[in-house]
């Protein structure tokens, strides 16, 4: 199995499966002499970990970090930094699974969960791990998360934030979105609103033994102009293929995305006048990127998840053998994947961004034209 690396100068592999001993990551092409321990990466991890309310999965995984290589402290280096920093070496981080329950699929071993990818990795690689789903299982995406706060600490000046924004059919009013919020509510909710109208539909799904699909919203404050680049290294283009990547994510839209469609030349123009640091635009259908290079506003994407596939309720679908059976799954899943996946969202723009700077700053010296009379 190949293609479990992404990114170009600021690189992640991520390893492991769903109930192997441990999964995580190696990051490479981090600068030297950025101050990083674990304390740095486990409150991300922390806001991703599992079994944290009745309606995520009860799986209990405190989802320890643990920092392998890559970074070095001596006295010399505390007298400059105050502690351990990266060398520029690769960092390779990992993190234990104590809370597996293989036998939970011990029943469908043999059998294609529908909507879940259990075919399409049978028909490509004749082999799979059918315990949580293996490589197939969000639980891989604590490793993307580990990466992202990697990526954080390069992205200074940078701030990455992400919301649950549709739960079903019930959807924050855009106007009423706050992303400060998110942290008094167990579904990261940008309206506190919203949050009854959610549990009494959350509720009603998991007493079915079915489940819902949900939208992410995400916005990076602080990105300056001139990230990305034309053509085949679009930065909206790059944002997309990594939030498209996430387990169960179906749609990515950038900006206003497939509202634009519907938009006449004038509404979709993201119009412009001059300010004191530069030019400040009036609106940002564009979603901060023009041309697939960043214009300085803030970065903004939506990521829409498909409902859980692992279902109590029962299913048609077919065994490796080709027989025609009635399914259903047992298990701890969440009956919304989209609830975490907020910190898997945002930890993934976090590493496209990181990427994106570090490879301005190798072509151009990392500085940004303004426009304005000729200088000297």
């Amino acid at each position: 199995m190949s293609h479990n690396t992404f990114g170009h100068l600021f690189r992640v592999t991520t390893w492991g499966e769903s109930h192997g001993p441990a999964l995580g990551c190696v990051v490479d092409g981090c600068p030297p002499g950025i101050p990083l321990t674990e304390a740095d990466i486990q409150p991300w991890l922390d806001r991703r970990r599992p079994g944290q309310g009745k309606f995520v999965t009860q799986r209990q995984e405190p989802d320890a970090v643990r920092i392998l290589s890559g970074v070095f402290e001596d006295e010399r280096i505390r007298e400059r930094s105050g502690g351990q920093v990266t060398t520029g070496t690769p960092i390779s981080m990992i993190i234990e699974n104590v809370d597996q329950r293989s036998r939970d699929y011990s029943e469908i071993a043999a059998a294609f969960r529908p909507g879940h990818a259990d075919y399409a990795y049978f028909a490509k690689y004749g082999v799979r791990d059918y315990r949580g789903g293996g490589r197939q299982s969000a639980r891989e995406t604590a490793a993307r998360v580990a990466a992202g706060a990697v990526a954080r600490k390069i992205l200074d000046g940078v701030t990455i934030r992400g919301a649950v924004v549709q739960i079903g059919p019930h959807a924050v009013d855009p106007d009423r979105i706050d992303f400060a919020a998110t942290g008094d509510n167990e579904f990261w909710a940008p309206d506190p609103g919203i949050v009854p109208v959610w549990q009494e539909h959350l509720e009603t799904v998991r007493k079915a033994g079915s489940s819902t699909g949900a939208v992410v919203a995400v916005e990076a404050v602080g990105v300056p102009a001139g990230w990305g680049a034309p053509l085949y290294g679009k930065l909206d283009a790059e944002l997309a293929a990594a939030l498209m990547s996430i387990n169960a994510a179906k749609g990515v839209e950038i900006g206003a995305g497939f509202a634009a469609a519907a938009l006449s030349g004038e509404g979709n123009a993201d119009e412009m006048r001059m300010g004191n640091d530069g030019p400040i635009f009036l609106s940002n259908h564009a979603g901060g990127v023009l041309g697939g290079i960043s214009t300085g506003q803030s970065v903004t994407a939506r990521v829409a998840f498909k409902p859980t596939s692992s279902i109590l309720t029962t299913r048609r679908s077919l065994d490796e053998s080709g027989q025609e059976i009635d399914l259903r799954t047992k298990g701890r899943h969440d009956p919304c994947v989209g609830i975490r996946a907020v910190p898997v969202v945002e930890a993934m723009v976090a590493c496209v961004l990181a990427d994106a700077f570090l490879r301005h700053r190798a072509q151009t010296g990392g500085g940004a034209h303004r426009p304005g009379p000729p200088r000297g």
